[in-house]
């Protein structure tokens, strides 16, 4: 079975075209509360205009995750732990 983050770069690889590389991508960062932001544009994608419902689960101060879909990118926050549980939300929705 693949890791999120292999199944993220996978995904990553395939929309790379020449193109769409130079104008979108993937970011992955750090929050100063602290935690992770990951935001991967979807233009020109088969995830494009997709419906994603949104998840939001706050466990605790530091285990937390909220994803959704806005302006054509999908967004992701969650806890300092969170981050990989955030990948998987992503992998989730493009194999569903």
């Amino acid at each position: 079975m693949q890791s999120e983050l292999e199944e993220l770069q996978r995904w990553y690889l395939s929309k790379c075209n020449g193109d769409w590389e130079h104008t979108y991508g993937v970011e992955i960062g750090n929050l100063d509360n602290p935690g992770w932001r990951v935001a991967i544009d979807l233009a020109g994608t088969d995830l494009e205009g997709r419906l994603f419902a949104g998840v939001k689960d706050h466990r605790t101060e530091h285990d937390w995750l909220d994803c959704s879909v806005e302006g054509g990118v999908f967004k992701a926050f969650g806890g300092p732990l969170n981050l990989t549980e955030m990948l998987d939300v992503f992998r989730r929705w493009v194999e569903g």
